[in-house]
């Protein structure tokens, strides 16, 4: 079992920056393809990014290439993902999610394990 823990969300303007963390409690996080989903009102959930266990080859959806970035800190046990030059349709509750496939994935019935979600909002 691993419990994922989100932060870091919060109310920015439209152009600014964010970045949620999710920490891992009982397991190696490293253990796990890592994703980051999100859900808005009224719309079905929806992949954003989502990283290898080696950290490598991080893989995005196309609303958000280019603007975030997905990255591990093994240390700490902790993804996070950079959100910049963020967008009032970025409003949404962000999860974090872990996933035991052999590789990066964008299914959400994939993954295993969720964490409770952080909210990002982005007023214009």
């Amino acid at each position: 079992q691993v419990q994922l823990v989100e932060s870091g969300g919060g109310l920015v303007q439209a152009g600014g920056s964010l970045r949620p963390s999710c920490a891992a409690l009982g397991r190696t996080l490293s253990s796990f393809v890592t994703g980051w989903f999100r859900h808005a009102p009224g719309k079905v959930p929806e992949f954003v990014a989502a990283i290898k266990r080696s950290g490598a080859s991080p893989y995005y959806a196309d609303a958000v290439k280019g603007r975030f970035t997905i990255s591990r800190d093994n240390a700490k046990n902790t993804v996070y993902l950079q959100m910049n030059s963020l967008k009032p349709e970025d409003t949404a509750v962000y999860y974090c999610a872990a996933s035991q496939v052999l590789t990066v994935t964008t299914t959400p019935r994939t993954y295993q394990y969720w964490g409770r979600g952080t909210q990002v909002t982005v007023s214009s």
